[in-house]
């Protein structure tokens, strides 16, 4: 990397304080800049898939609009909305943590259509098809990131990247095994390969995005290691946490639930425990987003994880507060950070801010209505429908509030 490159000061660096944005010239076309930072595509089509996705319900109860949207649902709003932000983060930020050439114009024209067309199919209710294309998209964007880190990196990423390396790989297994016939011959493999899916996708990457980039929203520096010391611990760390988070789907699917959810949960307080989350001197104020990431989801995500391993019965509606707050409300958070950094209005992620509550207060409204649906049966459709309106609203109002910062350059 020249030297002009490393001169840039840091507002204008992200994600790693080391790796600057290359100045463009004359030739660079709006193609490059967006395979660039494909976090601007895949942001907004996520936000408009979850609530595309969430209204699948109102849909099928008041217009009875297509088939039972269970499995769709879940399915899309696991990769066409955190997928999407996975994807967007990590396509952004990756190469930049290797000091790698960044994606190229035509990656982006794989990939995008790709997602789009796998939220449209799971959308549509074509599980096979979303199934495909998202197994296409996501293996194409590993061999992506891995042709950079074997082939042209300069640097190696931050050790709690391994986390997200291991979600991607979750996430890929989990949908082969449900897309190939015959590899699921048991009630035990199509749980594994769920919890693949609908957990392990997601939560490694927020457990390894977050031990390098939670401290960032929290107000102070990138959570990297200082010294090669430091750097081995921190890998054997994560290392640790990433074999523990498998172990628990295997011990969770083929021997008992609640053995393999105390793992995840222990694995998940480790790895957030490497991020200092009390307010430090040098911050004059958090702000509305880091304080909801801090008091909020992630307590709000535990909960859900120890709650299910608590409590057998009604399961799938405590663990929507690991869907919910963990993973789609984390995902909104980050990128809103991610948008105004990019944007060049990186001081207001800090700010504490109105617009910013009511878009937090309406997603956790619909989290909350989404998990007690499932203790009143007699109510229980109303509420998946207020829910729905909840995220809709939410999801909806975080779009309008980031509008012009989407395809605005920094």
């Amino acid at each position: 990397m020249s030297q002009e490159i490393r001169n840039i000061p840091p507002p204008a660096r992200f994600p790693a304080c080391r790796h600057a944005k290359k100045k463009r010239g004359a030739a660079a076309t709006t193609a490059a800049w967006l395979a660039s930072e494909p976090y601007r595509l895949f942001f907004l089509s996520g936000a408009l898939f979850s609530i595309a996705g969430v209204l699948m319900w109102p849909a099928f109860f008041r217009f009875e609009l297509g088939a039972y949207p269970g499995i769709a649902h879940a399915k899309l709003m696991m990769t066409a909305f955190v997928g999407a932000y996975i994807i967007g983060f990590l396509g952004t930020a990756g190469p930049r943590m290797m000091a790698a050439p960044r994606l190229t114009p035509w990656e982006l024209a794989l990939f995008f259509p790709l997602h789009l067309v796998s939220g449209l199919s799971y959308l549509s209710g074509n599980v096979a098809a979303g199934d495909a294309s998202f197994l296409i998209l996501l293996g194409g964007f590993m061999v992506s990131l891995a042709v950079r880190f074997f082939g042209f990196r300069r640097e190696l990423p931050p050790p709690p990247m391994l986390l997200a390396a291991t979600g991607l790989a979750c996430g890929f297994a989990g949908i082969l095994m449900s897309a190939v016939p015959g590899w699921i011959g048991s009630t035990e493999s199509w749980t594994f390969s769920k919890l693949l899916v609908y957990q392990g996708f997601a939560l490694a990457p927020v457990m390894g995005v977050g031990v390098f980039f939670f401290p960032r929203l929290l107000g102070g520096g990138f959570g990297e290691p200082r010294t090669t010391r430091e750097t081995k611990r921190l890998t054997i760390s994560m290392a640790l946490a990433a074999a523990v988070l498998v172990a628990s789907f295997i011990i969770e699917a083929w021997w008992h639930r609640q053995t393999g959810l105390w793992m995840r949960a222990a694995a998940f307080v480790f790895v957030l425990s490497h991020v200092c989350w009390r307010k430090t001197p040098d911050v004059p104020h958090v702000g509305t987003l880091g304080n909801a990431l801090r008091f909020l989801c992630l307590p709000l995500a535990l909960a859900g994880l120890v709650i299910s391993a608590i409590v057998t019965s009604q399961h799938m509606a405590w663990m929507h507060l690991l869907y919910g707050t963990g993973f789609g409300l984390v995902c909104l958070i980050a990128a809103s950070r991610v948008i105004f950094g990019h944007s060049g209005d990186v001081t207001r992620f800090a700010n504490r801010s109105w617009i910013a509550r009511l878009i937090i207060a309406a997603l956790v409204i619909a989290v909350a209505t989404r998990v007690f649906a499932d203790f009143m049966p007699r109510i229980m459709i109303s509420h998946y429908e207020y829910a729905a309106i909840f995220w809709a609203l939410g999801a909806g109002g975080w779009l309008l509030w980031h509008a012009r910062r989407f395809f605005q350059a920094g």
